[in-house]
């Protein structure tokens, strides 16, 4: 692994294997369903619970057939459709439908509060809405049209029945207005949260994701096609879950067992029933896997999985060496991307067909066709290997920018094509990539990202809170949790369990504040900044005189 310099100031890291090629003038659903009349008696998709499947036939037909009745609807190319969704095993096609159609799918948390979901829609300009009965009160008043993905014998009033819908447009025809969609179009708004807590909605082209499948897949061989089973848990509205796993599933003809929430024993259940080989998880489902004595109640012997895929958060070393004893013949791959990127780094690798696989505790190399370089945060200036900077990442990935957000475009992407991450990491003589730290102060609680400024409003909504600092504390089980400084008015009773629950009635599950200690004071800046890192350290240093109440 040899650095690329422009000049003898700029240290640039490239891949340990060669380019890869990426197609021209195809788009992203053209792209991973190319092949699927080949396949088409084979799942594609499958409920874990009640075992309702889709296969690579009905996936393509039904994807066709939404973009047609998307347009019949009056979806014309750039209009942005906003997905409330959990797991479901239509979920790709509706994804897919929309960029098919020209669209731009933009997929929300299910799980998000009312207000939340609200904001993505009027932030994104979204002409409709897609969800279904459980998440369906949620959305029903919000001016859209809503499409609900639901059986057709079930009428939600106000709602457009999916599987109408499909019908209609399959008597139809394609005789709507059909507008060419080019790889330089919009197909994807995930929403990313800054550490202003400001939603941001990325933009990433067909291109940006077909080069992140060509870069990441490129290591798959002909033989793989159509015989890996991967564990479709992740969530889909998230980008990793519907190209990582969706998406990248479809390209290579495999199957995708879908699972709407976590569950240990109906997670175990899963791998062991529908024969998963690949499963890609979070930390906290690793640590499961290795403490609770429901694993022991399954026969581990008849296990078909082959790897697993750690990421969306770090991975502690002593919970990979305790995972790697129970399970040996598993192999444990980490990843590293963002939003504004998708995957970066991959542990990916068969030494038996010459990918040599990447160190422990490490993501893994650079993915072919991106550069990569390391900057001193302070000077700007790129760094050698084996010294930690922010990491830098240049491709063809690269989004197109934020929203309707020119100036946090600019601070993010500079003039020369690299994205900022804001994540300190250093590459080694080997290669390989390791994470130190991150220059962002964004919590990622189970692989979800917080955004303490927004916490931290909300607290300062509370008539009693004077002033509070929302930051992350180390958690084995969840990686980070969001933990808050309170500065109370002198005759406040409230206690922590009162302000826990006060944050946790405004925000989704997953963002609420875990731990709350108080405080006389928030140490700041000359410019008013929070000096989050001091509350972190001395609460980590002074953990066992700390009261925290933990939920």
């Amino acid at each position: 692994m040899a650095a690329s310099p422009k000049n003898d100031h700029e240290h640039i890291f490239r891949s340990r294997y060669p380019p890869v090629q990426v197609p021209d003038n195809v788009t992203l659903p053209e792209f991973v369903l190319q092949g699927g009349e080949l396949y088409a008696d084979k799942v594609a998709f499958v409920e874990a619970v009640t075992g309702k499947a889709y296969t690579h036939g009905e996936v393509v037909r039904n994807t066709r057939r939404f973009a047609t009745a998307l347009r019949s609807l009056g979806l014309r190319k750039g209009h942005v459709v906003v997905v409330v969704l959990p797991n479901v095993v239509e979920y790709a096609v509706v994804a897919l439908g929309i960029m098919a159609a020209g669209g731009v799918f933009s997929g929300a948390n299910p799980t998000a509060t009312p207000t939340e979901i609200k904001k993505q829609v009027e932030d994104s300009g979204a002409k409709l809405i897609v969800t279904n009965g459980s998440c369906y009160e949620k959305v029903k008043g919000l001016e859209v049209p809503v499409i609900a993905v639901e059986e057709e014998a079930v009428v939600l009033e106000g709602a457009i029945n999916w599987h109408k819908l499909l019908e209609a447009a399959n008597r139809a025809g394609t005789s709507h207005n059909v507008e060419e969609v080019h790889q330089t179009d919009l197909c994807a708004l995930p929403f990313s949260s800054g550490t202003t807590g400001v939603s941001k909605g990325v933009m990433l082209t067909h291109r940006n994701l077909v080069a992140n499948l060509c870069s990441t897949l490129f290591g798959v061989e002909p033989e793989m096609v159509g015989r890996v089973t991967v564990l479709g848990l992740m969530p889909f509205f998230h980008i990793y879950g519907i190209t990582g796993i969706c998406c990248a599933t479809l390209r290579n003809k495999g199957k995708v067992v879908v699972m709407e929430r976590y569950e240990l024993r109906t997670f175990l259940r899963a791998l062991v029933s529908q024969e998963v080989t690949f499963a890609p998880v979070v930390p906290p489902i690793i640590s499961d896997l290795v403490k609770k004595p429901a694993v022991d109640e399954f026969d581990l012997s008849k296990l078909k999985l082959q790897a697993v895929m750690s990421a969306a958060a770090p991975l502690a070393p002593e919970l990979l060496r305790a995972f790697e004893t129970k399970f040996p013949n598993v192999h444990v791959q980490e990843a590293y991307g963002l939003t504004e990127h998708s995957c970066i780094t991959l542990s990916y690798g068969d030494p038996d067909n010459g990918y040599s696989r990447a160190k422990k505790n490490s993501v893994g190399f650079i993915l072919p066709n991106l550069e990569v370089k390391f900057l001193d945060p302070e000077t700007g200036r790129s760094l050698p290997k084996n010294t930690p900077g922010e990491i830098c990442v240049r491709s063809q990935c690269v989004m197109k920018g934020y929203y309707n957000n020119k100036e946090e475009t600019a601070r993010t992407i500079d003039k020369d094509g690299w994205l900022h991450t804001g994540d300190i990491g250093y590459i080694d003589d080997d290669g390989d990539v390791f994470i130190v730290d991150r220059i962002k102060e964004m919590i990622k609680y189970k692989g979800f990202q917080v955004a303490p400024a927004e916490l931290e409003a909300i607290l300062l909504t509370h008539p009693s809170v004077e002033d509070a600092a929302v930051f992350p504390l180390p958690d084995e089980e969840a990686g980070e949790i969001p933990a808050a400084c309170v500065v109370l008015a002198p005759d406040a009773k409230e206690t922590e369990e009162e302000i826990i629950g006060y944050v946790a009635s405004n925000v989704a599950r997953y963002k609420k504040v875990r731990a709350v200690h108080f405080v006389d004071s928030i140490p700041k800046s000359p410019s008013g900044k929070i000096m989050r890192r001091l509350l972190k350290d001395a609460w980590v240093k002074d953990v066992k005189n700390i009261s925290v109440k933990r939920y």
